[in-house]
Protein backbone atom coordinates (compact mmCIF):
# COMPACT_ATOMS: atom_id res chain seq x y z
CA UNK A 1 0.00 0.00 0.00
CA UNK A 2 1.21 3.33 -1.04
CA UNK A 3 -0.78 6.25 0.87
CA UNK A 4 -1.81 8.85 -1.69
CA UNK A 5 0.19 12.11 -0.95
CA UNK A 6 -2.07 14.82 -0.57
CA UNK A 7 -0.55 18.82 0.64
CA UNK A 8 -1.33 22.24 1.47
CA UNK A 9 0.15 25.24 2.69
CA UNK A 10 -0.35 25.78 6.54
CA UNK A 11 -1.33 29.53 7.34
CA UNK A 12 0.89 31.57 8.67
CA UNK A 13 -1.03 31.09 12.25
CA UNK A 14 -0.63 27.69 12.53
CA UNK A 15 2.90 27.98 11.67
CA UNK A 16 3.33 29.76 14.30
CA UNK A 17 1.26 27.33 16.45
CA UNK A 18 3.55 24.86 15.50
CA UNK A 19 6.73 26.70 16.13
CA UNK A 20 5.54 27.94 19.95
CA UNK A 21 4.79 24.17 20.32
CA UNK A 22 8.20 23.20 19.04
CA UNK A 23 9.66 25.09 22.35
CA UNK A 24 7.38 23.15 24.40
CA UNK A 25 9.66 21.88 27.43
CA UNK A 26 8.46 18.38 27.79
CA UNK A 27 6.80 16.08 25.23
CA UNK A 28 3.57 13.77 27.51
CA UNK A 29 3.23 10.12 27.65
CA UNK A 30 0.48 9.66 25.02
CA UNK A 31 -3.03 6.93 26.48
CA UNK A 32 -5.53 6.26 23.91
CA UNK A 33 -8.44 4.51 25.01
CA UNK A 34 -10.45 3.15 22.35
CA UNK A 35 -13.89 2.04 23.68
CA UNK A 36 -16.03 0.04 21.86
CA UNK A 37 -19.71 0.33 20.43
CA UNK A 38 -20.74 3.67 22.84
CA UNK A 39 -23.11 6.22 22.14
CA UNK A 40 -22.63 9.52 22.81
CA UNK A 41 -25.33 9.66 25.58
CA UNK A 42 -23.83 6.55 27.52
CA UNK A 43 -21.97 8.70 29.89
CA UNK A 44 -23.12 10.53 32.92
CA UNK A 45 -20.85 13.25 31.49
CA UNK A 46 -22.91 13.69 28.23
CA UNK A 47 -26.27 13.58 30.08
CA UNK A 48 -26.42 10.00 30.64
CA UNK A 49 -28.35 7.73 33.45
CA UNK A 50 -25.57 5.34 34.11
CA UNK A 51 -23.18 6.61 36.54
CA UNK A 52 -19.46 6.63 35.07
CA UNK A 53 -17.43 8.85 37.84
CA UNK A 54 -13.44 7.74 36.60
CA UNK A 55 -14.95 8.77 32.97
CA UNK A 56 -16.59 12.24 34.55
CA UNK A 57 -13.81 12.91 36.58
CA UNK A 58 -11.66 13.12 32.75
CA UNK A 59 -14.13 15.47 31.53
CA UNK A 60 -14.01 17.52 34.63
CA UNK A 61 -10.13 17.49 34.67
CA UNK A 62 -10.10 17.93 30.53
CA UNK A 63 -12.04 18.71 27.33
CA UNK A 64 -15.07 17.03 26.68
CA UNK A 65 -15.87 17.13 22.90
CA UNK A 66 -19.09 17.69 21.89
CA UNK A 67 -18.70 17.19 17.94
CA UNK A 68 -16.00 14.36 17.43
CA UNK A 69 -16.69 12.19 14.89
CA UNK A 70 -14.89 8.44 14.18
CA UNK A 71 -14.25 7.84 10.24
CA UNK A 72 -16.57 4.68 10.19
CA UNK A 73 -19.67 3.64 12.00
CA UNK A 74 -18.43 0.38 12.57
CA UNK A 75 -14.94 -1.32 14.41
CA UNK A 76 -12.32 -2.24 11.69
CA UNK A 77 -12.37 0.74 9.35
CA UNK A 78 -12.43 2.97 12.41
CA UNK A 79 -9.50 1.84 13.72
CA UNK A 80 -7.65 1.82 10.21
CA UNK A 81 -8.10 5.39 9.96
CA UNK A 82 -7.09 6.34 13.18
CA UNK A 83 -3.95 4.23 12.68
CA UNK A 84 -2.92 5.37 9.30
CA UNK A 85 -4.44 8.71 8.88
CA UNK A 86 -5.82 7.45 5.86
CA UNK A 87 -9.54 7.27 4.97
CA UNK A 88 -10.78 3.55 5.27
CA UNK A 89 -12.81 3.46 1.78
CA UNK A 90 -9.49 4.26 0.00
CA UNK A 91 -8.15 0.70 0.79
CA UNK A 92 -9.56 -2.52 -0.10
CA UNK A 93 -10.28 -4.65 2.50
CA UNK A 94 -11.22 -2.61 5.17
CA UNK A 95 -14.66 -4.05 6.27
CA UNK A 96 -15.38 -5.75 9.46
CA UNK A 97 -12.63 -8.04 9.93
CA UNK A 98 -13.06 -11.76 10.42
CA UNK A 99 -10.94 -13.32 13.41
CA UNK A 100 -8.40 -14.82 10.86
CA UNK A 101 -8.10 -12.17 9.00
CA UNK A 102 -4.50 -11.09 7.74
CA UNK A 103 -2.87 -7.99 8.79
CA UNK A 104 -5.25 -5.30 6.93
CA UNK A 105 -2.53 -2.46 7.27
CA UNK A 106 0.73 -3.12 5.05
CA UNK A 107 3.62 -3.17 6.54
CA UNK A 108 5.19 -0.41 4.36
CA UNK A 109 2.54 2.13 5.93
CA UNK A 110 3.95 4.46 8.34
CA UNK A 111 1.88 4.35 10.68
CA UNK A 112 0.83 6.50 14.14
CA UNK A 113 2.54 3.98 15.92
CA UNK A 114 5.77 4.61 14.10
CA UNK A 115 5.96 8.09 13.84
CA UNK A 116 5.35 8.15 17.67
CA UNK A 117 8.27 4.90 17.83
CA UNK A 118 10.40 6.85 15.81
CA UNK A 119 9.96 10.14 17.76
CA UNK A 120 11.48 8.07 21.13
CA UNK A 121 8.01 6.43 22.38
CA UNK A 122 8.29 3.27 24.10
CA UNK A 123 4.78 1.67 22.13
CA UNK A 124 2.19 -0.59 23.00
CA UNK A 125 -1.30 -1.82 21.86
CA UNK A 126 -3.33 -3.68 24.44
CA UNK A 127 -6.89 -5.26 24.28
CA UNK A 128 -9.07 -5.17 21.33
CA UNK A 129 -7.14 -5.57 18.12
CA UNK A 130 -9.35 -6.21 15.20
CA UNK A 131 -6.89 -5.48 12.17
CA UNK A 132 -6.21 -8.53 11.69
CA UNK A 133 -2.67 -10.36 12.31
CA UNK A 134 -0.47 -12.49 9.61
CA UNK A 135 0.03 -12.98 6.62
CA UNK A 136 -2.58 -12.72 3.38
CA UNK A 137 -4.39 -16.30 3.15
CA UNK A 138 -5.16 -16.51 6.99
CA UNK A 139 -3.58 -16.90 10.33
CA UNK A 140 -2.06 -20.00 11.69
CA UNK A 141 -2.25 -19.84 15.35
CA UNK A 142 0.37 -22.19 16.72
CA UNK A 143 3.16 -20.67 15.38
CA UNK A 144 4.57 -16.96 15.37
CA UNK A 145 2.49 -14.94 13.92
CA UNK A 146 4.08 -12.39 11.95
CA UNK A 147 3.29 -9.47 10.64
CA UNK A 148 1.33 -8.22 14.04
CA UNK A 149 1.07 -5.00 15.46
CA UNK A 150 5.18 -5.12 16.04
CA UNK A 151 5.33 -4.72 11.92
CA UNK A 152 3.43 -1.73 12.11
CA UNK A 153 4.91 0.67 14.91
CA UNK A 154 4.26 -1.57 18.14
CA UNK A 155 6.67 -2.11 20.38
CA UNK A 156 4.44 -4.64 23.00
CA UNK A 157 1.14 -6.25 21.74
CA UNK A 158 -1.24 -8.24 24.02
CA UNK A 159 -4.41 -8.08 22.05
CA UNK A 160 -7.82 -9.66 21.21
CA UNK A 161 -7.29 -10.46 17.19
CA UNK A 162 -10.61 -9.46 16.48
CA UNK A 163 -14.02 -9.04 18.60
CA UNK A 164 -14.86 -11.52 21.44
CA UNK A 165 -18.00 -12.39 19.59
CA UNK A 166 -15.89 -14.07 16.98
CA UNK A 167 -13.67 -16.95 17.02
CA UNK A 168 -10.60 -17.48 18.28
CA UNK A 169 -11.43 -16.96 21.99
CA UNK A 170 -7.96 -15.93 22.65
CA UNK A 171 -4.99 -13.41 23.43
CA UNK A 172 -2.31 -13.09 21.38
CA UNK A 173 1.07 -11.30 22.99
CA UNK A 174 4.28 -10.57 20.94
CA UNK A 175 2.97 -13.03 18.05
CA UNK A 176 1.91 -16.29 20.01
CA UNK A 177 -1.13 -17.14 21.66
CA UNK A 178 -1.26 -16.84 24.97
CA UNK A 179 -1.29 -20.39 27.09
CA UNK A 180 -1.61 -22.43 23.89
CA UNK A 181 -0.70 -26.13 24.32
CA UNK A 182 1.26 -26.73 21.39
CA UNK A 183 -0.01 -30.76 21.35
CA UNK A 184 -3.86 -29.16 21.67
CA UNK A 185 -3.75 -26.72 18.27
CA UNK A 186 -5.75 -24.18 17.43
CA UNK A 187 -8.26 -24.56 14.11
CA UNK A 188 -10.19 -21.16 12.52
CA UNK A 189 -12.64 -21.49 9.54
CA UNK A 190 -14.97 -18.72 8.77
CA UNK A 191 -16.74 -21.07 5.90
CA UNK A 192 -17.41 -24.58 7.71
CA UNK A 193 -17.73 -26.40 11.01
CA UNK A 194 -14.25 -27.22 12.17
CA UNK A 195 -13.66 -30.25 14.53
CA UNK A 196 -16.69 -31.33 17.02
CA UNK A 197 -17.03 -28.33 19.02
CA UNK A 198 -21.16 -27.92 19.66
CA UNK A 199 -22.23 -24.89 17.76
CA UNK A 200 -25.19 -22.75 19.28
CA UNK A 201 -27.07 -23.96 16.00
CA UNK A 202 -26.67 -27.34 16.78
CA UNK A 203 -26.81 -27.85 20.78
CA UNK A 204 -28.83 -24.75 21.93
CA UNK A 205 -29.42 -26.97 25.49
CA UNK A 206 -25.31 -25.48 26.13
CA UNK A 207 -25.95 -21.98 25.65
CA UNK A 208 -26.18 -19.99 28.36
CA UNK A 209 -26.14 -16.57 26.48
CA UNK A 210 -28.82 -17.55 23.55
CA UNK A 211 -28.03 -16.09 20.25
CA UNK A 212 -30.54 -13.45 18.40
CA UNK A 213 -32.11 -14.75 15.65
CA UNK A 214 -30.76 -13.68 12.34
CA UNK A 215 -27.40 -12.27 13.73
CA UNK A 216 -25.05 -15.26 12.98
CA UNK A 217 -24.30 -15.88 16.42
CA UNK A 218 -25.03 -19.65 16.22
CA UNK A 219 -21.88 -21.12 15.37
CA UNK A 220 -19.06 -22.47 18.30
CA UNK A 221 -19.13 -22.43 21.47
CA UNK A 222 -17.07 -21.20 23.49
CA UNK A 223 -17.81 -20.74 27.77
CA UNK A 224 -21.37 -21.23 27.19
CA UNK A 225 -21.42 -18.63 24.42
CA UNK A 226 -21.45 -19.25 20.70
CA UNK A 227 -19.54 -17.15 18.26
CA UNK A 228 -19.41 -16.10 14.73
CA UNK A 229 -17.28 -18.54 13.42
CA UNK A 230 -16.05 -22.22 14.28
CA UNK A 231 -12.71 -23.77 15.89
CA UNK A 232 -11.39 -25.84 17.82
CA UNK A 233 -8.59 -26.64 19.97
CA UNK A 234 -6.57 -24.52 22.54
CA UNK A 235 -8.44 -25.04 25.42
CA UNK A 236 -6.04 -24.04 28.09
CA UNK A 237 -6.11 -21.11 25.82
CA UNK A 238 -9.58 -19.95 25.97
CA UNK A 239 -10.36 -16.92 27.89
CA UNK A 240 -13.14 -16.22 30.27
CA UNK A 241 -15.33 -13.61 29.03
CA UNK A 242 -16.05 -12.07 32.72
CA UNK A 243 -11.91 -11.54 33.10
CA UNK A 244 -11.49 -9.83 29.70
CA UNK A 245 -11.54 -6.25 31.22
CA UNK A 246 -9.41 -7.27 34.00
CA UNK A 247 -7.25 -8.83 31.90
CA UNK A 248 -6.92 -5.75 29.46
CA UNK A 249 -6.61 -3.10 32.72
CA UNK A 250 -3.81 -5.28 34.26
CA UNK A 251 -2.01 -5.60 31.10
CA UNK A 252 -2.43 -1.53 30.45
CA UNK A 253 -1.16 -0.87 34.15
CA UNK A 254 1.67 -3.06 33.91
CA UNK A 255 2.60 -1.49 30.64
CA UNK A 256 2.03 1.89 32.23
CA UNK A 257 4.45 1.19 35.20
CA UNK A 258 7.27 -0.32 32.91
CA UNK A 259 7.26 2.77 30.75
CA UNK A 260 6.89 5.24 33.47
CA UNK A 261 10.08 6.66 33.49
CA UNK A 262 10.37 7.18 29.90
CA UNK A 263 7.70 8.85 27.00
CA UNK A 264 4.67 6.09 26.32
CA UNK A 265 2.09 5.21 23.63
CA UNK A 266 -0.39 3.05 25.49
CA UNK A 267 -3.00 2.23 22.67
CA UNK A 268 -5.80 0.52 24.42
CA UNK A 269 -8.97 -1.53 23.19
CA UNK A 270 -11.49 -2.36 25.68
CA UNK A 271 -13.73 -4.66 24.90
CA UNK A 272 -16.87 -3.01 26.32
CA UNK A 273 -19.36 -2.33 25.45
CA UNK A 274 -19.07 -4.58 22.38
CA UNK A 275 -21.20 -8.07 22.47
CA UNK A 276 -21.22 -10.97 24.59
CA UNK A 277 -21.81 -8.75 27.34
CA UNK A 278 -20.91 -10.65 30.33
CA UNK A 279 -19.62 -8.11 32.97
CA UNK A 280 -17.67 -9.52 35.64
CA UNK A 281 -19.86 -10.41 39.16
CA UNK A 282 -18.46 -7.08 40.73
CA UNK A 283 -20.77 -5.10 38.17
CA UNK A 284 -23.43 -7.82 37.39
CA UNK A 285 -26.81 -6.78 37.80
CA UNK A 286 -25.60 -3.57 39.27
CA UNK A 287 -26.62 -0.36 36.21
CA UNK A 288 -30.59 -1.52 36.48
CA UNK A 289 -30.13 -1.13 32.90
CA UNK A 290 -29.32 -4.92 31.86
CA UNK A 291 -25.85 -6.04 30.99
CA UNK A 292 -25.03 -3.66 28.54
CA UNK A 293 -25.56 -0.66 30.78
CA UNK A 294 -23.48 -3.11 33.54
CA UNK A 295 -20.51 -3.39 30.84
CA UNK A 296 -20.44 0.73 30.95
CA UNK A 297 -20.14 0.32 34.65
CA UNK A 298 -16.93 -1.83 33.77
CA UNK A 299 -15.54 0.07 30.85
CA UNK A 300 -15.64 3.25 33.77
CA UNK A 301 -14.03 1.10 36.50
CA UNK A 302 -11.02 -0.24 34.04
CA UNK A 303 -10.89 3.80 32.81
CA UNK A 304 -10.25 4.14 36.66
CA UNK A 305 -7.51 1.28 36.87
CA UNK A 306 -5.02 3.47 34.55
CA UNK A 307 -5.73 6.75 35.90
CA UNK A 308 -4.86 5.54 39.22
CA UNK A 309 -2.01 3.87 37.99
CA UNK A 310 -1.06 7.58 36.65
CA UNK A 311 -1.30 8.98 40.07
CA UNK A 312 0.20 6.51 42.03
CA UNK A 313 3.65 6.77 39.80
CA UNK A 314 3.14 10.41 39.77
CA UNK A 315 2.99 11.02 35.83
CA UNK A 316 -0.54 11.99 35.42
CA UNK A 317 0.29 15.79 34.78
CA UNK A 318 3.16 14.14 32.07
CA UNK A 319 0.19 12.21 30.28
CA UNK A 320 -2.12 13.13 27.53
CA UNK A 321 -5.40 10.96 27.78
CA UNK A 322 -7.27 10.84 25.17
CA UNK A 323 -10.84 8.14 25.64
CA UNK A 324 -13.05 7.67 22.68
CA UNK A 325 -15.33 4.86 20.93
CA UNK A 326 -14.91 3.25 17.56
CA UNK A 327 -18.40 4.15 16.67
CA UNK A 328 -21.60 4.44 17.78
CA UNK A 329 -24.15 2.55 19.64
CA UNK A 330 -26.29 -0.46 19.40
CA UNK A 331 -28.30 -2.35 21.93
CA UNK A 332 -29.59 -5.62 20.24
CA UNK A 333 -26.34 -6.76 18.46
CA UNK A 334 -26.20 -10.77 18.45
CA UNK A 335 -27.91 -11.78 21.69
CA UNK A 336 -30.75 -11.89 23.99
CA UNK A 337 -28.82 -10.35 26.43
CA UNK A 338 -32.02 -8.24 27.97
CA UNK A 339 -30.29 -4.84 26.96
CA UNK A 340 -33.26 -3.62 24.81
CA UNK A 341 -36.24 -4.44 27.71
CA UNK A 342 -33.72 -3.42 30.31
CA UNK A 343 -33.01 -0.11 28.40
CA UNK A 344 -35.76 1.80 30.58
CA UNK A 345 -34.62 6.05 30.33
CA UNK A 346 -31.25 5.67 29.10
CA UNK A 347 -30.79 6.85 25.46
CA UNK A 348 -27.25 5.50 24.17
CA UNK A 349 -27.86 7.66 21.21
CA UNK A 350 -28.46 10.72 22.47
CA UNK A 351 -30.11 13.27 20.67
CA UNK A 352 -29.26 11.87 17.39
CA UNK A 353 -30.71 9.19 14.53
CA UNK A 354 -29.18 5.94 13.77
CA UNK A 355 -26.71 4.18 15.35
CA UNK A 356 -23.57 2.02 14.67
CA UNK A 357 -23.56 0.39 11.04
CA UNK A 358 -25.48 4.12 10.33
CA UNK A 359 -24.75 7.31 7.84
CA UNK A 360 -26.86 9.01 10.17
CA UNK A 361 -25.24 11.01 13.46
CA UNK A 362 -25.69 8.54 15.70
CA UNK A 363 -23.37 5.60 13.69
CA UNK A 364 -19.90 8.17 13.83
CA UNK A 365 -20.93 11.51 16.45
CA UNK A 366 -19.13 9.87 19.56
CA UNK A 367 -18.04 10.61 23.04
CA UNK A 368 -14.07 11.68 23.14
CA UNK A 369 -12.54 13.13 26.57
CA UNK A 370 -8.50 14.63 26.36
CA UNK A 371 -6.78 15.12 29.91
CA UNK A 372 -3.31 16.58 30.11
CA UNK A 373 -3.12 18.48 33.38
CA UNK A 374 -0.28 20.49 32.53
CA UNK A 375 -1.46 21.66 29.40
CA UNK A 376 -5.16 21.78 28.85
CA UNK A 377 -7.47 23.42 30.94
CA UNK A 378 -11.20 22.02 31.79
CA UNK A 379 -13.54 22.80 29.45
CA UNK A 380 -15.91 21.70 26.58
CA UNK A 381 -14.71 21.46 22.89
CA UNK A 382 -17.37 22.84 20.58
CA UNK A 383 -15.23 22.76 17.29
CA UNK A 384 -15.91 19.88 14.46
CA UNK A 385 -13.58 17.38 14.83
CA UNK A 386 -12.79 14.08 13.20
CA UNK A 387 -10.19 10.79 14.31
CA UNK A 388 -8.77 11.37 11.58
CA UNK A 389 -6.65 14.17 12.53
CA UNK A 390 -5.32 12.49 15.59
CA UNK A 391 -2.17 11.07 13.73
CA UNK A 392 -1.00 14.31 12.62
CA UNK A 393 -1.68 16.00 15.63
CA UNK A 394 0.54 13.98 18.08
CA UNK A 395 2.76 13.55 15.50
CA UNK A 396 2.96 17.55 16.13
CA UNK A 397 2.84 17.56 19.44
CA UNK A 398 6.03 14.84 19.94
CA UNK A 399 8.41 16.58 17.45
CA UNK A 400 7.32 13.17 14.87
CA UNK A 401 9.02 13.45 11.66
CA UNK A 402 6.64 11.89 9.05
CA UNK A 403 7.78 10.69 5.34
CA UNK A 404 6.54 11.87 2.36
CA UNK A 405 3.05 10.73 1.46
CA UNK A 406 1.98 9.40 5.47
CA UNK A 407 -1.26 10.03 6.97
CA UNK A 408 -2.47 11.81 3.37
CA UNK A 409 -6.18 12.65 4.97
CA UNK A 410 -5.06 13.85 8.13
CA UNK A 411 -4.49 16.98 9.48
CA UNK A 412 -2.45 18.80 12.23
CA UNK A 413 -5.45 19.76 14.65
CA UNK A 414 -3.37 19.82 17.82
CA UNK A 415 -4.67 23.29 19.09
CA UNK A 416 -8.41 21.85 18.91
CA UNK A 417 -7.43 18.17 20.51
CA UNK A 418 -6.03 20.16 23.81
CA UNK A 419 -8.34 22.93 23.45
CA UNK A 420 -6.60 25.76 22.97
CA UNK A 421 -8.65 26.31 19.62
CA UNK A 422 -12.17 26.31 18.50
CA UNK A 423 -12.45 26.45 14.56
CA UNK A 424 -14.37 23.86 13.59
CA UNK A 425 -12.54 21.74 10.71
CA UNK A 426 -13.59 22.61 7.20
CA UNK A 427 -15.45 19.05 6.50
CA UNK A 428 -15.82 15.61 8.48
CA UNK A 429 -16.33 12.40 6.30
CA UNK A 430 -18.25 9.35 7.23
CA UNK A 431 -18.42 5.73 6.23
CA UNK A 432 -21.42 3.40 7.18
CA UNK A 433 -21.37 -0.37 7.13
CA UNK A 434 -22.67 -0.41 3.08
CA UNK A 435 -19.60 1.72 2.43
CA UNK A 436 -21.84 4.81 1.41
CA UNK A 437 -19.93 8.38 2.53
CA UNK A 438 -21.50 11.74 3.90
CA UNK A 439 -19.78 15.08 3.89
CA UNK A 440 -20.78 17.85 6.89
CA UNK A 441 -19.35 20.94 6.61
CA UNK A 442 -20.88 24.33 8.21
CA UNK A 443 -23.73 22.46 9.59
CA UNK A 444 -24.73 21.11 6.72
CA UNK A 445 -24.54 17.46 6.03
CA UNK A 446 -24.86 15.35 2.87
CA UNK A 447 -25.62 11.49 2.31
CA UNK A 448 -24.79 10.31 -1.32
CA UNK A 449 -27.10 8.15 -2.78
CA UNK A 450 -26.86 4.63 -2.23
CA UNK A 451 -28.71 1.53 -2.86
CA UNK A 452 -27.68 -0.38 0.30
CA UNK A 453 -31.05 -1.17 2.75
CA UNK A 454 -32.10 1.53 4.70
CA UNK A 455 -33.09 -0.01 7.68
CA UNK A 456 -31.61 -3.20 9.42
CA UNK A 457 -34.33 -5.00 11.25
CA UNK A 458 -32.26 -7.22 13.15
CA UNK A 459 -30.60 -4.37 15.02
CA UNK A 460 -33.73 -1.91 15.34
CA UNK A 461 -31.10 0.86 13.09
CA UNK A 462 -31.76 3.15 10.27
CA UNK A 463 -28.69 3.10 8.26
CA UNK A 464 -28.57 6.12 6.12
CA UNK A 465 -29.12 4.69 2.63
CA UNK A 466 -31.41 6.23 0.18
CA UNK A 467 -31.23 6.00 -3.60
CA UNK A 468 -31.58 9.84 -3.77
CA UNK A 469 -29.33 12.40 -2.21
CA UNK A 470 -30.43 13.63 1.28
CA UNK A 471 -28.96 17.16 3.04
CA UNK A 472 -30.09 18.03 6.88
CA UNK A 473 -29.51 21.33 8.86
CA UNK A 474 -27.10 19.67 11.46
CA UNK A 475 -27.39 22.83 13.35
CA UNK A 476 -31.28 23.43 13.82
CA UNK A 477 -32.12 19.53 13.17
CA UNK A 478 -29.55 17.36 15.14
CA UNK A 479 -31.79 14.35 14.61
CA UNK A 480 -32.14 14.66 10.63
CA UNK A 481 -35.66 14.47 10.54
CA UNK A 482 -36.17 16.92 7.70
CA UNK A 483 -34.48 16.09 4.53
CA UNK A 484 -34.16 19.27 2.78
CA UNK A 485 -32.37 17.89 -0.49
CA UNK A 486 -34.80 18.94 -2.82
CA UNK A 487 -35.19 22.74 -1.27
CA UNK A 488 -31.64 23.45 -1.61
CA UNK A 489 -30.14 21.59 -5.14
CA UNK A 490 -27.59 23.86 -5.65
CA UNK A 491 -26.00 23.22 -2.16
CA UNK A 492 -26.77 19.69 -2.62
CA UNK A 493 -24.81 19.80 -5.72
CA UNK A 494 -21.75 21.90 -4.16
CA UNK A 495 -21.59 19.27 -1.22
CA UNK A 496 -21.35 16.40 -4.01
CA UNK A 497 -18.61 17.71 -5.90
CA UNK A 498 -16.62 18.30 -2.83
CA UNK A 499 -17.21 15.16 -1.64
CA UNK A 500 -16.28 13.74 -5.55
CA UNK A 501 -13.13 15.50 -5.01
CA UNK A 502 -12.00 14.47 -1.48
CA UNK A 503 -12.67 10.81 -2.69
CA UNK A 504 -10.67 11.68 -6.06
CA UNK A 505 -7.70 12.68 -3.94
CA UNK A 506 -8.21 16.58 -4.12
CA UNK A 507 -9.12 19.05 -1.39
CA UNK A 508 -8.43 16.47 1.55
CA UNK A 509 -7.02 19.19 3.33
Amino acid sequence: MKPLLLTAALPAALLGACADRAEAPERPNILFIYADDLGIGDLSCYGGVIPTPNLDRLAAEGQRFTNAYATSSVSTPSRFGLLTGMYPWRQRNTGIAPGNSELIIDTACYTLADALHGAGYGTGAVGKWHLGLGPAGGTDFNVEIRPDARDIGFDYEYVIPATVDRVPCVFVENGRVVGLDPADPITVSYGSKVGDWPTGRENPELVRMHPSPGQGHDNTIVNGIPRIGFMTGGRAALWVDEGIADTIATKAVRFISDHADRPFFLYMGTNDVHVPRMPHPRFAGRSGHGSRGDVILQLDWTVGEVLRSLDSLGIADRTLVIFTSDNGPVIDDGYLDQSVELLGDHTPMGTYRGGKYSLFEAGTRIPMLVRWPARVRPGVQEALFSQIDIYRSLAALTGAALPEGAAPDSRDRLPELLGERHEDRAFVVQQNVSNALSILSEGWKYLEPSNGERYNALVDIELGNSPSPQLYDIVSDPGERIDLADEYPERVECLSRWLDEIRGGSRAK
